[in-house]
């Protein structure tokens, strides 16, 4: 069964966009519908590229079908933490909402930010490969379940009027007060500073307007002509104000707004895309849809016919175009692909005017892994690009040329400028040099764009030339490298590789693209260029980020080498425990409870060596005959910088009122400081069949703290107060440590598939709690 959205947002949702139409379809055209069409039209195409040097010979590649879960397109599923974001049908987008007041927490200071509720969501989500879009919101009718429904921050009181959207339930803030206009210009600056270009964050809604800050008031908006609804949006003014501090905030994240008419089509001018958070549904009676623009079947309110009214249909081509599948047809959404039925518009319309690059759609999980219609969408939305042609030499020595064409079958350019690697591989399989080049993916437009009817270019559907097949071409210096066979190879970096080894990677529609980013352009013999005398630089490190009773994993600080680095060997002692490719490793068959020293040396393709990078001693654990540990807190891993409990696997927590919201460690064990707020989680990720109890070592400040927090694993949550102990009893957390043996099969908790563990500190106390340690016996 598809899992579904959140319940509240999906009912609201469904039921404000049901009443809308009908306020809407009641109005004469010219009171709902009041901007004036803008120029738009037919884009002149871009500039024809260079053509490729005829010195060098052409080495055609084969086109195969895109990757579905290539990063920054195609479907976004909701972040709840703690649970795997990789499940269900490919992605590599994750979307998150966010209260203004998680991260505005002065009650008197409006100017101090504590972000790690964000942080903490970021982390994760790149822990599992996948970017995040995020939205920032005061108003959100019932909350998601993990954030608040009134997320006006506390330091707004005494300076904000505060009114109430009786339809909502909702508090709604004077959007035109300028206490708060100053106050989301310095959130928005200090956002900016913090966060753009971070590689964690693929695109942001603007939001903090409106009802989940959608930049709607429904029905307390603009059209009070037809209701006795008084307006609660701001000013076109004073939108344009939030929209122009995010555009001069972020440089490099994309932004996006939810209409293209928002602020009086102020987005236009920007560097601000569209967010169509209702796509390619219909609705009322008879059915018209609200993406598609009136020429095909669309409302007088539908997403592309604001768009054509403020000339903003070819945003696309420099913003992105995000958004959410309507929560209602999920399900089914391309189950007539390329077509529509029912609720459902022509989906495949939908993207190419929309030129769709990305979609929120939590139901995708339920999507059959080989449905072709499915399958076909996502390769549309965005770019999908094809090297058609590599360009070089067969045979090459010192200075040369390499060049490569490359095509784009989506419906929309990649938006960032991500460096172009090029790299030899030689017969082993290793990349024994690279080239970074200056090439700009941004640069590879959609070779075919869909005209709209009201361009009067042809009948729907009018397929337009528009991009060309881009040719790159840059000089790379072959001296060092030993003669010989080698492949030439290209890759696009992720920056998110830096954050996390999961980071997914850009990859090719080419049959000889692989898994690890490397593209395959064709054989090189390299004529002698030197011999190869010069050793790699000494490995930084190494460190032991986590080991176990019978393992150890080091990490450390990658090798250079004038040529490249082929590998490393790792030693324990004096003998060789190992080798790898990366700058990792992890030494098993260990024994319990005994201490070993480690160095690491570096190698290149001509076999020479480093000197020994510095030692590093590793004690492994004991014996495991006290059961399996989570999270002693002992330092190693570090908490809560390291985002990793002693399995390996992802923890943290936010809101507690020390440790910047995560908790403080000291002394082997974590203190968390709360009043009646904050939330505590680690990933189990592991059966837990062979162990009868979840152990929890802890102590209060005052003692009593058992009915201040809930607890969750395996499917169950519970006031920690409420589990109960083998003989009927239940815990009491006294000012002294001890350990607290929750019988897991009694309580409900299912052992063999435990997810994660979790503490929620909301049953209004304040207080104290230290954990020694969390395990399982």
């Amino acid at each position: 069964m598809p899992a579904s959205v959140p319940p509240s947002r999906r009912l609201h949702r469904a039921v404000l966009a049901a009443l809308a139409a009908l306020a809407l379809a009641l109005l004469p055209a010219t009171q709902a519908w009041a901007l004036a069409p803008a120029a738009g039209g037919v884009p002149p195409r871009p500039q024809a590229p260079a053509a490729p040097d005829p010195s060098l010979q052409a080495h055609p590649l084969t086109a195969a079908p895109g990757p579905l879960d290539n990063p920054l397109k195609g479907f976004a599923r909701f972040y709840w933490p703690g649970s795997d974001q990789n499940t269900g049908y490919p992605h590599s987008l994750t979307w998150s909402y966010f209260g203004l007041s998680e991260v505005m927490t002065d009650p008197a200071d409006c100017s101090k930010i504590n972000w790690s509720i964000l942080d903490n969501a970021l982390n994760e989500i790149a822990s599992y490969g996948n970017q995040a879009a995020v939205r920032f919101y005061l108003e959100y009718p019932d909350g998601s379940g993990t954030h608040p429904a009134n997320a006006i921050p506390r330091c707004f009181d005494g300076h904000v009027t505060y009114r109430t959207n009786t339809r909502w339930g909702t508090t709604s803030p004077d959007y035109d007060n300028a206490y708060l206009l100053d106050a989301l210009s310095g959130f928005i600056a200090a956002f900016g500073a913090r966060y753009d270009g971070d590689p964690r964050i693929g695109f942001i809604h603007l939001g903090l307007i409106g009802l989940w800050g959608e930049w709607h008031t429904w029905p307390y908006d603009t059209d009070t002509s037809g209701d006795s609804y008084p307006n609660y949006m701001p000013t076109d003014e004073h939108a344009a104000r939030i929209l122009r501090a995010y555009d001069d905030a972020f440089d490099q994240t994309k932004l996006e707004v939810r209409y293209p008419d928002s602020a009086g089509g102020a987005a236009t001018g920007l560097d601000v895309g569209y967010h169509d958070d209702s796509f390619c549904f219909r609705e009322g009676s008879p059915l018209a849809g609200v993406t598609l623009p009136q020429s095909l079947g669309g409302a007088s309110w539908a997403q592309l016919q604001r768009a054509l009214a403020v000339g903003g249909e070819n945003k696309w081509i420099t913003s992105s175009m995000g958004g959410e599948v309507r929560p209602e047809i999920q399900a089914t959404a391309f189950a007539s692909w390329p077509g529509g039925s029912g609720q459902v518009d022509n989906m495949k319309a939908c993207i190419e005017l929309e030129h769709t690059t990305w979609k929120i759609n939590e139901q995708s999980q339920g999507y059959a892994a080989g449905d072709p219609g499915v399958a076909a969408a996502v390769r549309l939305m965005g770019y999908n690009l094809t090297v058609d042609n590599a360009y070089f030499k067969d045979t090459a020595s010192g200075t040369t040329n390499v060049g490569v064409k490359i095509s784009n079958t989506g419906v929309a350019p990649f938006y960032y400028p991500w460096t172009v690697t090029l790299g030899l591989r030689n017969t082993a399989g290793t990349v024994v040099k690279t080239f970074d080049t200056p090439w700009d993916l941004r640069k590879v437009m959609p070779l075919k764009i869909r005209a709209f009817p009201d361009w009067g270019a042809g009948a729907d559907p009018t397929y337009l030339d528009y991009g060309y097949p881009q040719y790159f071409q840059t000089g790379v210096d072959l001296s060092g490298v030993a003669g010989g066979s080698y492949q030439w190879v290209l890759r696009v970096k992720n920056p998110l590789e830096a954050v996390s080894a999961n980071a997914r990677k850009l990859r090719f529609a080419n049959a000889t693209q692989g898994a690890d980013g490397w593209l395959t352009l064709g054989p090189v013999t390299v004529g002698s260029g030197g011999t190869d005398t010069s050793a790699p630089t000494t490995p930084g490190g190494p460190t032991s980020p986590s080991r176990t009773s019978t393992s150890a994993t080091l990490s450390w600080t990658a090798s250079t080498d004038n040529v490249g680095v082929a590998g490393y060997r790792v030693y324990r002692g004096s003998t060789e425990a190992g080798s790898t490719t990366t700058t990792s490793f992890t030494d098993t068959g260990l024994t319990p409870a005994t201490s070993y020293t480690y160095t690491v040396k570096a190698y290149d393709a001509a076999g020479n060596t480093s000197a020994a990078s510095a030692p590093v001693t590793v004690t492994t654990l004991p014996a495991t005959t006290t059961g399996l540990v989570l999270d002693d807190f002992d330092g190693d891993p570090a908490y809560p910088s390291a985002a990793l409990n002693d399995l390996g696997r992802w923890t943290g927590g936010n809101c507690f009122l020390n440790g910047g919201g995560s908790g403080t460690v000291s002394g082997g064990a974590l203190a968390l400081r709360y009043d009646n707020c904050g939330w505590f989680g680690s990933d189990v990720g592991t059966g837990l069949s062979a162990y009868t109890y979840l152990v929890v070592r802890i102590k209060g400040a005052a003692g009593g703290e058992q009915a201040h927090f809930n607890l969750g694993l395996g499917g169950t949550t519970k006031l920690f107060a409420d589990y109960t102990l083998d003989g009927g009893g239940h815990p009491a957390i006294t000012t002294s440590y001890q350990d607290i043996k929750i019988p897991m099969a009694a309580n409900g908790i299912n052992r063999s598939s435990p997810g994660q563990l979790a503490m929620g500190f909301w049953y209004g106390g304040n207080s104290t709690v230290t954990i020694d340690s969390l395990s399982f016996q």
